[in-house]
């Protein structure tokens, strides 16, 4: 496998932290003092946040409002009754993929920086095969597809085109996180950032579904997404230092939901 420790380029192939004369140029131009106190995290800060923010929305249309990550079972088989139970089946569920697809996602960024791709696409089968309930695969590759297609047609970023060109030949399954890191990498932006979008969108999808299936409030869920945020630096750390090898998936009772509900007589979502 290629060493993932190789400088890290951005999309237009200049090492990050690099900044052109022309750029220095226009910092150095700016008279007010305001301004001129963020000119140099223009580039690393002020778009790094609006990026991270845009790609981190719980309204991307990639597809998540469709799927539950097994919530629907949960409350249909009595697992998750009330807010805390809620609060504590979305903690389980970023807990553990902070030890799967997350490490997953940060290994992709680190090939897709170097265009690595056959590194990218192998990384792209272990995040797959690790996903065991066949609804849940389909959710993966679902919305990393329409990701790539999104972010195609809006940014128009260099590579995403070779990845969608694989998925739609069947060379790669072209899951989420794997998507998402392709995405990242193209942007410049750093594993923490792709981390923080990842976790912080898994619990949105989960308790923004919880609205549709449970008696629970925008205010119940917004104070669990506070709470669960707190979690965030240590679940990024885990994923960010861990080993590909390392990445594993130990949820059997998601896996029991997960498959209980393929055969569920009444679906209000895929999975």
């Amino acid at each position: 496998m290629t060493n993932p420790q190789k400088s890290r380029r951005t999309a237009n192939g200049k090492t990050t932290g690099q900044v052109e004369p022309s750029e220095a140029a226009s910092c150095q131009s700016t008279s007010t003092s305001s301004v001129s106190g963020l000119s140099g995290q223009i580039g690393g800060g002020v778009l790094s946040l609006v990026r991270m923010m845009q790609f981190g929305d719980s309204t991307l249309p990639i597809g998540a409002f469709a799927f539950s990550n097994a919530l629907e079972s949960a409350v249909q088989k009595g697992i998750v009754r009330n807010a805390q139970d809620l609060q504590d089946y979305t903690a389980c569920a970023i807990e553990q993929t902070a030890t799967s697809d997350a490490i997953g996602l940060a290994w992709a960024i680190r090939y897709a920086t170097q265009d690595a791709w056959d590194d990218l696409v192998m990384v792209d089968h272990e995040v797959h095969c690790r996903r065991l309930p066949e609804e849940s695969r389909l959710m993966s590759v679902r919305m990393g597809k329409k990701l790539v297609e999104m972010c195609l047609s809006t940014t128009g970023l260099s590579g995403l085109d070779i990845w969608l060109g694989r998925i739609n030949a069947h060379e790669t399954p072209g899951t989420y996180p794997v998507s998402l890191g392709l995405l990242f990498s193209r942007m410049g932006l750093p594993v923490q950032q792709a981390l923080v979008v990842h976790q912080y969108g898994l619990a949105a999808t989960i308790l923004n579904a919880a609205l549709r299936l449970m008696r629970v409030t925008h205010l119940d869920t917004q104070r669990i997404l506070f709470r669960l945020m707190e979690t965030l630096d240590r679940q990024c750390a885990v994923a960010s230092s861990a080993p590909l090898e390392r990445m594993s998936t130990y949820a059997p009772m998601s896996e029991i939901l997960g498959a209980v509900h393929v055969k569920a007589h009444v679906r209000m979502f895929m999975n």
